[in-house]
């Protein structure tokens, strides 16, 4: 699935409310923490994670790592926080607008 400008638009105004519920220290994307990530936006479906200790470089290339490995979408990034939606497929939640 790939998201359109509206449905990120309107992904980011039902994240901007949300605090980073994960966040990225110095040791990367560990197998834990992309256990914890996935049970979290299985439940969510949009959740804001926040990097620390990095380089505008490899925020990006963890973004789009931690994106690749649990099948999920990257709907925006500001500063070190990334808002990332993946629907669940058994009970969604959010209904993206036409």
């Amino acid at each position: 699935m790939i998201l359109s400008e509206t449905h990120k638009k309107f992904l980011r105004g039902k994240g901007h409310l949300l605090k980073p519920i994960i966040t990225i220290s110095s040791q990367g994307l560990s197998q834990p923490l992309l256990d914890e990530f996935d049970s979290t936006i299985t439940h969510h479906e949009l959740i804001k994670i926040k990097v620390r200790n990095h380089d505008k470089a490899s925020k990006n290339t963890i973004f789009s790592q931690l994106c690749e490995k649990t099948t999920s979408m990257l709907v925006g990034k500001i500063g070190n926080i990334a808002l990332i939606y993946r629907p669940n497929k058994e009970d969604q939640k959010i209904k993206l607008p036409k």
